[in-house]
Parts: C-alpha cells; structure tokens; sequence
C-alpha cells in the first residue's frame, strides 16, 4: 500500500504529508525499491505466459531486464543509484529479487522441457546457471561499470544467452 501511494501520489503530497505514510525516509527507499523491483519482476513475468519457444523466450526475458537496467541509469539515475544502496544496505530485498527472478527462469525451462525443446535433469540448478550467467549483464553496479568504459554489453549477453539455450537443448540429445 505504502508503495502504491509513494508510486501514485508523490508528485502531489508534501513531505509532511509522506512522512504520514512513511516512519523515515529509509521507509520511503525501501518503498521504492520493492516498487522497482516489483516492476522489474512483472516485465519479467510476461516472458513466462509469452508466445513463443522457451528459448526464445528466456532470451528475451534477460534482455529485457538489461535493457531495463540500462534505461534505469541513463533516465533516472536517482533510481539507479537506490538499486547501489539497497545492494549493500538490504540485502534481504536483494535475495528476495534474485529469489523471484530465478524463479521466472525456472518457470521458462520448465516450459521448454515440457514441450520437448530442453531436457534439463535439475530445474533448479538450471536456473540457478541462467542467473548466475547473466549477473554481470544485470546486476546496477556491473551494468554503470561497462556504461562508464562505454562496452555495449548487449551483444555479450546475447552469445551468453545463445550458448545457454544450446546447452540447455543439447542435453536433450545426450
């Protein structure tokens, strides 16, 4: 609810009339925070229900978070910078995110291994591989980093992603 109001209403209330809604300003980053997380998983979420091959599909479910990273850092970069501070002043959000996150990726291999495209013996681990993998791609301190030495790290993250969906497609024929 806290989230909705910060989310909805913000432009329009004063501080006073926020700090009515939020105990301290940490409240309100902790709002904003599980806000922009809560949008990232939803962007996310709509690559699971998606048309399409799972390969396909879990390509462009990562793509999308990088893009949506990147996006983050050159239009709101107060935004991008909350992500910097909850990584190191709450990582209990964090693990909850990275939770959600494998999660959506296991549902998209679960997919594909149930219409034949992937065998994968362990979803979990699986999964766990893809988020691991694509860390570097997504996570707001590596994404600023490659941003500051100017790497377009888009088409490294679509070889990781293709050489993940081949492996993941080649265990089918061992």
């Amino acid at each position: 609810m806290d989230g909705e109001i910060l989310a909805d209403q913000s432009q329009h209330l004063s501080h006073s009339a926020i700090y009515r809604h939020f105990r301290s300003k940490a409240d309100i980053f902790d709002a904003l925070a599980a806000r922009t997380m809560d949008e990232e998983a939803e962007l996310a979420a709509r690559f699971v229900i998606a048309d399409g091959s799972a390969g396909d599909r879990l390509r462009g479910l990562v793509l999308a978070l990088h893009r949506s990273k990147r996006a983050k850092l050159g239009d709101d970069p107060e935004i991008h910078g909350l992500y910097r501070r909850i990584v190191t002043e709450r990582p209990d959000l964090v693990a909850d995110y990275a939770r959600r996150m494998t999660e959506l990726v296991r549902q998209v291999l679960n997919d594909g291994v149930s219409r034949g495209e992937f065998l994968v013996p362990d979803l979990d681990a699986a999964a766990g591989v893809v988020r691991d993998a694509v860390t570097v791609f997504i996570h707001p301190a590596h994404v600023e980093q490659a941003v500051l030495a100017g790497l377009d790290m888009e088409p490294r993250l679509q070889a990781v992603m293709d050489a993940l969906v081949v492996a993941f497609a080649a265990t089918r024929r061992a």
